[in-house]
């Protein structure tokens, strides 16, 4: 059974958003995921927080919904850093290479303090 699945943005601060994700994220999910974070940097918001601490499940479609954001935000000079990725993300993350490219942090908190203390690294 699929574990419901919400899209939420807690937080927007001028070129700055985060989309906290909970539930599956896999290829029912994807789509919508992907659609409303590309919403969010038609609006200016290119530098994107993806807050996954709630996300129970992610499978290759989450991680091509990950990429496809990750070239859109770079596309509009923005960028993605993801947050309490959960250990089995991490580890798809890690096999694939993704973890190069695409910063992290423990938490959404952290994640802006990073943002808000170095945008250019964080």
């Amino acid at each position: 059974m699929t574990a419901a699945f919400h899209i939420d943005v807690p937080h927007i601060d001028g070129t700055l958003a985060v989309i906290a994700l909970s539930g599956d994220f896999d290829i029912t999910t994807a789509p919508a995921v992907r659609a409303r974070a590309l919403e969010l940097i038609a609006k200016g918001h290119a530098d994107l927080v993806a807050d996954l601490a709630s996300v129970t499940f992610c499978d290759s479609s989450g991680l091509g919904a990950l990429i496809g954001i990750w070239r859109c935000a770079k596309d509009a000079d923005g960028s993605l850093t993801l947050a309490a990725i959960p250990d089995r993300l991490g580890r798809l993350l890690s096999v694939t290479g993704m973890d190069t490219f695409l910063p992290a942090h423990p938490s959404a908190d952290a994640a802006l303090a990073a943002r808000q203390g170095n945008p250019t690294t964080a």
